[in-house]
């Protein structure tokens, strides 16, 4: 999922001063997941922010509710109208929610309450930890669910390096090496043999290259009678 926190309560403050009349927006996907802009969220936002604006001897009029996910049309045409009647939006989801509702809603000013930070998953309650950099290329087939690109300080696909030590990486005691980890997974399943493979340099073109990226499924398309 993608993880994201609330940006510091006085930068949202100074975005929004200029308003005062405001929607705080959350979304019920993954930053629902991750207690970044959820409802919860959302009316925790609303208030805090009212409550700063009386406190510098100003108004604020908000309201908070949440769609189910701000990255698709389909749920953003659903409250187009009602966001029309706000001066701007305060978007609590990932930057691709931000520019969804920007492009379906022009007219709309949106602006971002959260900090996108990467892909991963719940470590333990309240711990997240990247485990994905969406480089388009996938290698977990050779190293059996152990990103090297992601887990790995140095993106290394023929590992580990030397400098890590005991199974930590030499960036810090705290990061386990990564190598160190998928030998061990290896070793367990008894594939260690597939490592002997030297593994050519990684063709980055499939990452954030020469612009935004577009996958079409053509299988999938609505012919739109164009």
């Amino acid at each position: 999922m993608i993880v994201a926190e609330r940006k510091p309560l006085s930068q949202i403050a100074e975005i929004m001063a200029p308003y005062k009349r405001i929607c705080v927006l959350g979304c019920g996907s993954c930053v629902t997941v991750c207690l970044a802009g959820g409802q919860k969220e959302a009316l925790e936002t609303a208030t805090a922010l009212s409550i700063q604006r009386q406190n510098t001897g100003g108004t604020l009029e908000t309201e908070a509710f949440t769609i189910e996910r701000q990255c698709e049309y389909e749920y953003v045409d659903e409250v187009a109208e009602r966001l029309k009647g706000y001066d701007a939006v305060l978007s609590l989801a990932c930057g691709v929610g931000v520019q969804t509702i920007a492009s379906r809603l022009p007219e709309i000013i949106v602006l971002p309450g959260l900090n996108t930070h990467f892909m991963g998953y719940p470590l333990e309650q309240g711990v997240w930890i990247e485990n994905c950099l969406g480089c388009g290329d996938c290698v977990l087939h050779l190293t059996q669910g152990i990103c090297p690109i992601t887990r790995c300080s140095k993106s290394i696909l023929n590992g580990p390096c030397g400098g890590s030590q005991d199974g930590k990486c030499e960036i810090s005691k705290d990061l386990d090496c990564a190598w160190h980890l998928i030998h061990e997974r290896l070793q367990n399943l008894n594939m260690v043999s597939t490592l002997q493979e030297i593994q050519p340099p990684k063709n980055w073109a499939t990452s954030h290259h020469g612009g935004p990226r577009t996958i079409v499924r053509e299988d999938v398309r609505i012919d739109n009678g164009e």
